[in-house]
């Protein structure tokens, strides 16, 4: 039986589309196929460059063609409401390299994720950059709205590869100084790092006058530590060992991790910075409706 759009946001049946511009198309053919049937109607159009009319409005602005389709009217926004520069900032350090129970690594995720957002943003005419980082910038394309550049973060991120340790507050400091223009930076780490850090780092592309949107991607093992029996655990960017009974120490363990996560929660909230954690075993257009969320409210 033929697979149906809204299956390509499974993670595990986007993982085995080989190519990573078919699984940013897939994924978001599947998402905006499913915003139909969904509490979100009507986003798919205002997202695609249209707003609803307001009283006011020049009604020689109305796309009838819209109200065809949707009986609303939405008028075509101008150039200077539409026009963004948007950062894609992919954290490429070892700890990304990890999965458990077969599905994709947070890496691969946090790709996916990336390459469809920088799909839907290109296509509604958004300059969309990129940086790649672990202890420092790896890869860095400057924004650009052009089709043809989507081919080049597309590439730039297929060929990137999770490796060695992370300085996440240095990096995000790093791409603090170096971008001067106001923008939008969306941030996609497990932001398993010193968090006192990593925060000042995040206060500081605020301070900037960016935007910020942080995706805090996680195994699904690492929210629920779901194993049994002893288990030698090992961080994958130092090599440490440790031998621990998972069921002895789980609801400590879940405990604090909700924890550590809350006040990542807080401090984005007290900067006016979204945050969402997702896991490698949700589907994308979950990841996808929280982006559009924050972007409509912008």
């Amino acid at each position: 039986m033929p697979l149906t759009v809204e299956q390509y946001l499974r993670p595990d049946v986007i993982q085995q589309v080989q190519r990573l511009d078919l699984k940013a198309r897939f994924i978001v053919e599947g998402f905006i196929s499913g915003l139909h049937a969904s509490p979100f109607h009507g986003f798919s159009v205002e997202f695609s460059e249209h707003r609803k009319y307001s009283p006011g409005d020049d009604i020689r602005q109305i796309d009838w063609n819209v109200y065809g389709k949707t009986d609303r009217y939405y008028i075509k926004k101008f150039q200077a409401e539409t026009n963004l520069d948007a950062y894609l900032l992919v954290d490429c350090s070892g700890s990304m390299d990890y999965s458990t129970g077969g599905r994709m690594t947070k890496m691969d995720y946090a790709i996916c994720l990336a390459a469809a957002l920088g799909y839907l943003m290109i296509n509604q005419q958004d300059s969309v950059g990129l940086f790649c980082f672990d202890q420092k910038v790896r890869n860095f394309l400057p924004p650009k709205s052009k089709r043809s550049h989507l081919t080049h973060i597309l590439s730039m991120l297929a060929r990137t590869k999770p490796y060695g340790p992370t300085a996440l507050a240095e990096a995000i400091h790093d791409i603090a100084g170096r971008v001067r223009k106001k923008g939008l930076m969306i941030l996609f780490s497990d932001l398993i790092a010193d968090q006192e850090p990593v925060v000042n780092a995040l206060h500081h592309l605020k301070f900037a006058g960016h935007d910020l949107i942080i995706f805090q991607v996680l195994d699904q093992s690492e929210l629920e530590l779901e194993f049994d029996g002893q288990v030698r655990f090992q961080d994958p960017e130092t090599g440490q060992q440790l031998v621990a009974d998972p069921q002895a120490i789980r609801a400590q363990y879940v405990a604090e991790v909700r924890k550590f996560i809350e006040e990542y929660r807080r401090q984005c909230q007290a900067v006016r910075a979204d945050f969402a954690t997702v896991s490698n075993a949700m589907t994308f257009d979950k990841a996808l409706v929280e982006f559009l969320i924050q972007r409509q409210g912008r």
